[in-house]
């Protein structure tokens, strides 16, 4: 039972860290874990983040996303700056 506890108590901390990014202006509703890579491949925790890190940092990575943020801009008609 007391594992139980401990994991939603760290459930709640994530949300609660999630909300206040949230508020400040991050989306914060497509989050990646080491998890998300470990249960694909064999590998250590640093390996993970660093395979995460260098996956959603690359410029590949970021033309795609700016690229559909145009996308869907164009749908959604808000005033250009």
């Amino acid at each position: 039972m007391e594992a139980s506890n401990k994991l939603i108590a760290e459930v709640m901390d994530v949300e609660q860290a999630k909300e206040v990014l949230r508020k400040e202006g991050y989306f914060v509703d497509n989050l990646w874990n080491v998890a998300d890579v470990k249960q694909r491949y064999i590998c250590d925790e640093d390996t993970a983040q660093d395979i995460l890190y260098k996956s959603l940092t690359n410029d590949a990575t970021m033309e795609q996303i700016w690229l559909s943020i145009d996308i869907f801009s164009e749908d959604l008609q808000p005033t250009n700056n």
